[in-house]
């Protein structure tokens, strides 16, 4: 009998089991990174990058059972958004993009960014950035450029520094994406002033969260499969159901080597959702609405 190649092993990714309940059509992973020998790191990046291509994602998306994917360029590669738009090419209609540009990026640059499906832009507060310290005037600027193409603006930030952007994100021009479930720390669960914060971004209509990176934060690993998360992210779901979307944040930069099982993450989503509809929502209605994967493309400054 020839090995199922769904079980197969994946680059960065613990374990070959599926998960527990197959996923609907047109899944979406919302936040994975590429990194391609082909491109190379900026020189502001500390770190090798991992060996991780397209054609290594792939054998991910056939464990578990996704069918779309939204590529995040990486702070690996400063404002060079090179590896995901190649990443985006070779993973087609079913990809979309969130980019990393600088506070002077042009009209121009983009427009070509938009052309190749990138629908978002990164601000990052955590890692260190190309340009030095991203700053409130720097986020300020690019909601405002990303405004004209009816993008949003997806932020890391630790917790501390959501609370302290509060006023600034509250008054945004487009859609807010918070990245890796705000960094709040698992033992506070729904409560504590990040939470607060957070909870009146979502109350206010416009805040989405990337429901990510658990294991940023979770001290229970293993089979316990980051269950000190659970509160957090069904108070998430209880809160604004119709503005989540979960990421594997494949290949898992911040963690040890093959510690992390994809399969256990979509679990996971699947506890705090409660339900197999808001799991539904969660993998293909959210993502479709906010990458517009159902919709034709419009012209920069239509929307």
């Amino acid at each position: 009998m020839a090995p199922d190649p769904t079980r197969a092993p994946v680059p960065h990714s613990a374990g070959m089991n599926r998960p527990a309940r197959a996923l609907p059509p047109l899944a979406c992973d919302s936040h994975m990174h590429a990194f391609d020998a082909r491109f190379a790191p900026s020189p502001h990046w500390p770190r090798t990058p991992p060996d991780a291509p397209v054609a290594a994602y792939r054998r991910l998306q056939r464990r578990l059972g996704t069918a779309r994917a939204v590529v995040v360029t990486p702070s690996t590669y400063g404002t060079d958004n090179a590896c995901t738009l190649d990443a985006l090419d070779q993973l087609g209609d079913g990809a979309r993009g969130v980019a990393v540009v600088g506070e002077g990026a042009t009209d121009a640059e983009l427009d070509r960014l938009h052309a190749r499906r990138v629908r978002g832009l990164r601000v990052n507060f955590v890692s260190p950035q190309s340009w030095g310290e991203t700053t409130p005037a720097m986020l300020a600027t690019l909601a405002r450029k990303a405004a004209r193409f009816g993008w949003h603006l997806q932020v890391f930030a630790h917790p501390e520094q959501i609370v302290a952007l509060a006023p600034l994100l509250r008054t945004l021009p487009v859609p807010l994406v918070i990245d890796h479930l705000g960094r709040i720390d698992p033992a506070r669960g729904a409560c504590g002033p990040a939470w607060g914060v957070l909870r009146g971004l979502l109350d206010g209509g416009n805040t989405w969260v990337k429901l990510s990176g658990a294991y940023m934060r979770s001290t229970v690993h293993g089979a316990g499969r980051y269950a000190d998360t659970l509160p957090l992210g069904r108070a998430l779901v209880q809160a604004a159901p119709e503005r989540l979307v979960w990421g594997s944040d494949w290949p898992h930069t911040t963690e040890a080597p093959g510690t992390v099982n994809d399969a256990d993450l979509l679990d996971l989503l699947r506890d705090w959702a409660g339900s197999d509809a808001a799991m539904d929502g969660i993998l293909v209605r959210n993502p479709a609405r906010l990458y517009g994967f159902d919709a034709p493309d419009a012209p920069p400054g239509a929307a």
